[in-house]
C-alpha cells in the first residue's frame, strides 16, 4: 500500500512540477518577444519541446513566429496545439489569417473559437489589434451580426468595462437587468462583486467572492477580484495566500509575483518578496519596478549594501528617472552617506524640481553635513510645496 501511495504522489509531483517549469518556459518566451527578441523566444521554445507534446508551448511559439512575421511556421505550431488539445490553437490562428488579409479563413477559425471552450470575450475579440486588417470586410461585419455571446455574457462584459472607466452608474443598471432574469448565479455575484468594489465595498466583495470559490476554487477571475479586495483591506496575508493559489494555478502571468512580493513587504517577509522579485527580475531584468521593490526589500532587511546595488542598476538602465536617483539617495541617507544622498537628491531634483519629499531629504542629509543654512532652505521649499513635516525640521533647526 505504501508503494502504491509513493508511486502515486512521485507522479503528482512529477506533473506538478513539470507544469511549473513549462509556466516558466511561457512566462520567459513572452518576456522575450517583448523586449523584441522573438529569435531567442523560439530557440528556447524549441528546447524545451523536445520529446513532449505540450500544446501551450507550442501556442506560445507560435506567437513568437507571428511577431516576426513568419505566418507559416505560426499556422503549423497552431494546428499541432489543436491536434493536442483540440481547438486550443483555432484563436491564434484566426489572428494570424487575420493579419495575413484572409478574411474568410480567419472568421471560419474564429467561428470555432467562439464555440469551443477557448472562447474569447466579445470585448478581448474586438479590442484585439491583429483583426484590424479584416474589420472592414463582409465576412467581419456577418460575424457579429450573429448571436455568438449570450444576453448574460454581453452584459457581463459590459460590466467589466463600465468598471474599468468607473462608470458605476452604467453598471448598476445593467447588473439589475440581468438580475432579473439570471437571478444570484455565479456570473451575477461575480459581477456585482466588481461594483462593489468599484464602490470600495471591500468586505461584501470578500463575503460574495468567497461563496462562490467554494464551488469554483480554481477560478481565475474571481480569485483575482478577491485578492485586489484582500489589499484594499490591508489584509495582505490574505491576499499573499490568494495569489499563491493564483501562482499554483500555473497562470503564465510574472506579475503575479511582483503583486505577491508587495504583500510580502507589507507583512515584514522581507526573504519571501525578495525571491519572488528576484523570480520576476529571470524574465524582466530590467524591470524598473522590480528593481526597485528589489532595493527596498533589502533595505527592510538591513541589507543597504546590496539595496544600493539594485539601485545603482536601476540607475545604469535608467539614467534619467528621478525615481531612480530618490531610492538610491534614500538608501544613502539610511546608510549615513550624507555626501552622495545629497548628490542623489540633487540629480533628483534637476529632473523633478516639483517632488517636496526630496527637498526634504535633501535637507536631512545637508543638516547632518552641518550645513543649517542650506537645509533650512530646502526645508522652506518642502513646506511651501505642501509637505507639513518640514515643519518641525524648521522649528527645530531654523529658528533661532
Amino acid at each position: 500500500m505504501n508503494r502504491i501511495f509513493l508511486l502515486i504522489w512521485s507522479l503528482l509531483y512529477t506533473v506538478i512540477v513539470t507544469g511549473q517549469q513549462d509556466v516558466e518556459y511561457l512566462i520567459k518566451a513572452r518576456a522575450l518577444v517583448e523586449s523584441g527578441n522573438p529569435d531567442k523566444a523560439i530557440d528556447l521554445l524549441s528546447n524545451q519541446l523536445e520529446g513532449k507534446k505540450n500544446d501551450r508551448l507550442y501556442i506560445e511559439r507560435a506567437n513568437a513566429y507571428v511577431s516576426k512575421g513568419d505566418f507559416s511556421s505560426a499556422i503549423s505550431d497552431y494546428n499541432t496545439a489543436s491536434s493536442i488539445a483540440p481547438l486550443s490553437g483555432e484563436y491564434g490562428l484566426s489572428r494570424a489569417y487575420a493579419l495575413m488579409g484572409a478574411s474568410s479563413t480567419a472568421i471560419y477559425h474564429l467561428e470555432n473559437t467562439v464555440n469551443s471552450i477557448y472562447k474569447r470575450s466579445e470585448k478581448e475579440i474586438k479590442l484585439d489589434k491583429a483583426f484590424q486588417k479584416i474589420e472592414t470586410s463582409q465576412e467581419w461585419r456577418k460575424f457579429w451580426k450573429e448571436e455568438h455571446y449570450s444576453l448574460l455574457e454581453r452584459n457581463i462584459s459590459e460590466i467589466e468595462y463600465y468598471n474599468s472607466v468607473g462608470k458605476t452608474d452604467e453598471s448598476n443598471l445593467l447588473l439589475s437587468e440581468i438580475k432579473q432574469s439570471y437571478k444570484n448565479t455565479d456570473e451575477v455575484v461575480y459581477a456585482e462583486s466588481l461594483i462593489n468594489f468599484t464602490m470600495g465595498k471591500y468586505t461584501d466583495v470578500i463575503n460574495s467572492i468567497s461563496k462562490i470559490l467554494d464551488k469554483d476554487t480554481d477560478n481565475e477571475k474571481y480569485l483575482r477580484v478577491l485578492a485586489k479586495a484582500q489589499t484594499e483591506l490591508h489584509n495582505y496575508a490574505g491576499a499573499s495566500q490568494t495569489y499563491t493559489k493564483l501562482i499554483n494555478l500555473n497562470i503564465p502571468d510574472a506579475e503575479l509575483f511582483t503583486l505577491r512580493a508587495e504583500c510580502y513587504i507589507k507583512t515584514g517577509e522581507a526573504d519571501r518578496a525578495l525571491n519572488d522579485i528576484v523570480k520576476y527580475l529571470e524574465f524582466y531584468p530590467q524591470s524598473k519596478k522590480a528593481l526597485s521593490m528589489a532595493g527596498k526589500a533589502e533595505i527592510r532587511a538591513d541589507n543597504n549594501i546590496k539595496a544600493l546595488e539594485y539601485f545603482s542598476e536601476n540607475l545604469k538602465i535608467h539614467p534619467n528617472d528621478p525615481d531612480c536617483f530618490n531610492d538610491r539617495g534614500n538608501a544613502l541617507l539610511a546608510s549615513k552617506s550624507w555626501d552622495w544622498a545629497v548628490k542623489d537628491y540633487s540629480m533628483a531634483l534637476d529632473l523633478q524640481p516639483g517632488n517636496a519629499e526630496t527637498w526634504l531629504n535633501k535637507g536631512i542629509a545637508l543638516i547632518n553635513l552641518g550645513k543649517a543654512e542650506d537645509a533650512c532652505h530646502d526645508f522652506r521649499i518642502s513646506l511651501k510645496m505642501g509637505n507639513k513635516q518640514a515643519t518641525q525640521y524648521i522649528s527645530k533647526y531654523c529658528i533661532k
